[in-house]
């Protein structure tokens, strides 16, 4: 079976959360989180555990989206290593310059 993507698994936590927050007992909320997503009662229960250790919703990362582009390989050069002296990723990195150069605040990927 394949794992979760990050933000299935925010989905699922905070579906979690908001079972917990309406007063639903963990037995109660396991059950509707393995129905609703159609996953086992273990695995809910471990969403359940895991809500409520974070004891908030998280926020739910957007997806992320292969892209192709052609760059000078010295920039490439750069790029990782300054990635690898940062200890990002090449990704992140991209994301952040890019947000930067078109005056978006925050966020990951």
């Amino acid at each position: 079976m394949a794992r979760s993507t990050d933000a299935q698994k925010a989905d699922r936590l905070n579906a979690a959360h908001r079972l917990l927050a309406r007063g639903q007992s963990v037995g109660e909320a396991a059950l509707s989180l393995s129905r609703q997503f159609a996953m086992s009662r273990r695995q809910a229960y471990r969403y359940i555990e895991e809500a409520q250790l974070i004891g908030r919703p998280v926020p739910v990362v957007e997806t992320a989206t292969a892209v192709t582009f052609k760059l000078p390989p010295s920039l490439v050069d750069a790029v990782r290593a300054r990635a690898a002296a940062e200890g990002t990723t090449i990704s992140d990195m991209v994301s952040r310059a890019l947000r930067a150069f078109l005056g978006e605040a925050g966020g990951n990927g």
